[in-house]
């Protein structure tokens, strides 16, 4: 499955954007979608994953309650909705898919099999 994010951005503090992530190619019920960043200088962290038939989400602690992590089946895209973004957010995002895991969200990146190509998001105080 190919992933293409999309969406980043400069935007000041305190406000928002929405990435999205299409998907050409497949995805199965029972695969997790992924958000994860880097920020400079940083190794790459969890943000958000949603499975994709079931809807069930996780979010790592740092986003929880900002930032929302939705998809629309019909369309193959996942979105993440960002809201009260901090200079803290600032990070290159990609979207990955996870076809192998079955049972809980995993917030590994390394069980992610197929990864988009990054989207810069910049957030200036």
């Amino acid at each position: 499955v190919q992933l293409q994010a999309s969406g980043g951005g400069s935007v000041q503090a305190g406000g928002s954007l929405r990435l999205s992530c299409a998907a050409s190619g497949r995805i199965f019920s029972t695969n997790i979608m992924g958000w994860f960043r880097q920020a400079p200088g940083k190794e790459r962290e969890f943000v958000a994953a949603i499975r994709w038939s079931a809807g069930n989400t996780a979010y790592a602690a740092s986003v929880k309650g900002r930032f929302t992590i939705s998809r629309d089946n019909a369309e193959n895209t996942a979105y993440l909705q960002m809201n009260s973004l901090s200079p803290e957010d600032t990070a290159v995002y990609y979207c990955a898919l996870a076809r192998r895991i079955t049972s809980a969200i995993t917030t590994l990146g390394t069980a992610y099999d197929d990864w988009g190509q990054g989207t810069l998001v910049t957030v200036s105080s």
